[in-house]
């Protein structure tokens, strides 16, 4: 078993170009807490913590890049533009590029019900493994990460608009085709009041365009109309 780890591992770091030198970092920012919690007789650490300090790690280097790269960009501007660089369906559609969900340390259920796919689990797993290089190799190899997997698609979303809001963005391209306006359904809720996922299909003319989920409606619709725009 542990061999069959070893493997996972060092074919992850791989793909991420970074290997670690402790190992039971990359493996905790791997772990979601339905495995943690199946397996809590061994006291197994998820992933929350490092997603909670990879957050805060990502927001500085995009804040840092951007406020150089873009030296007459007023602060309101900034402020979108990043937030359409670290949001959730962003950082997921990065994660799923580079098969973060084939790595995950999965619970049973979760795996069933298409954890591996699940665009807040991707999301928050890309920013634990960013905590995780932060913790092992120190800013420097954040940046570094950061710099060739994030910092690429920075001038492309300037470029196009794509840090205005996604479902102003996609309504205006469909009025370019056709009057009738895009339409936005909760396909379903998860979880307890204090802590519930949204589910959400963006729809024209009965057609799915997009789907996403959020810890809100309003995030869910805006998850759901960027991969819309990038399907």
């Amino acid at each position: 078993m542990k061999n069959i780890k070893d493997e996972k591992i060092s074919k992850f770091e791989k793909i991420i170009g970074y290997t670690f030198k402790n190992k039971n970092l990359i493996i905790e920012a791997l772990t979601h807490s339905s495995y943690a919690n199946e397996n809590r007789k061994y006291n197994i650490p998820n992933n929350e913590r490092l997603e909670f300090l990879g957050d805060a790690i990502l927001e500085l280097i995009i804040s840092d890049f951007i406020f150089h790269k873009y030296p007459n960009m007023p602060e309101g501007e900034l402020t979108k533009l990043r937030a359409s660089i670290v949001c959730e369906a962003s950082l997921a559609n990065i994660a799923t590029k580079m098969n973060y969900g084939d790595f995950l340390y999965l619970g049973k259920g979760e795996e069933l019900s298409g954890g591996r796919r699940r665009t807040s689990i991707l999301a928050d797993a890309f920013e634990a493994v960013l905590g995780a290089i932060y913790l092992d190799g120190k800013m420097e190899s954040a940046v570094n990460f950061i710099n060739k997997v994030l910092i690429p698609s920075i001038e492309t979303i300037k470029d196009n608009n794509m840090y205005m809001d996604y479902k102003t963005l996609l309504q205006e391209k469909i009025q370019k085709t056709s009057s009738i306006p895009v339409d936005y359904h909760i396909v379903n809720e998860k979880g307890p009041d204090h802590d519930k996922l949204f589910f959400v299909e963006v729809r024209h003319e009965g057609i799915t365009l997009g789907k996403g989920e959020g810890k809100s409606k309003k995030e869910a619709e805006q998850n759901a109309a960027f991969n819309a725009l990038n399907s």
